[in-house]
């Protein structure tokens, strides 16, 4: 399946670690990987996916697909700025949000209206949302959209 990851655009090393390892999971299951093309958790994900051999999609915000960090194998550039978070989602058949901000509680919402099984790590908490899973490790999130897919 492909799975969406989501998650701040600067963060600290600990969070992309486990990006890293949540992209590297993902890629030995044999899952794609979509994100937002460019930096933090979503250049983490993907080195972590093409580490494992893996497959990455980035749906860029700009209209360069120049733009996407090293580890995107196929760069869809949009023009549509923060908007292109609900196309992020869309093409995956889940997510797992990991750290962020406001734009990743956007994914979130997105993926809840889109109904795709969500999980959590460190990030907000939105327990109230149907499919949304908090966890605590790259293992239990990807065990959780595994089973809720």
């Amino acid at each position: 399946m492909r799975v969406s990851v989501v998650g701040g655009s600067v963060v600290p090393e600990t969070v992309e670690a486990i990006a890293e390892d949540v992209g590297r999971l993902l890629a030995q299951r044999g899952h794609e990987v979509v994100c937002g093309g460019l930096g933090g958790v979503m250049e983490a994900a993907c080195r972590g996916a093409k580490d494992a051999g893996g497959t990455t999609i980035g749906v860029l915000p700009g209209e360069d697909r120049e733009d996407a960090n090293p580890y995107v194998d196929i760069a869809v550039a949009t023009g549509l700025g923060h908007a292109r978070n609900a196309l992020v989602v869309m093409n995956g058949d889940a997510v797992i949000a990991i750290d962020g901000g406001g734009g990743t509680l956007s994914e979130i919402g997105y993926a809840n209206v889109f109904d795709r099984p969500t999980a959590g790590i460190r990030t907000q908490q939105a327990g109230s949302l149907d499919g949304f899973e908090p966890c605590d490790s790259p293992e239990a999130a990807v065990a959780f959209i595994e089973d809720a897919v």
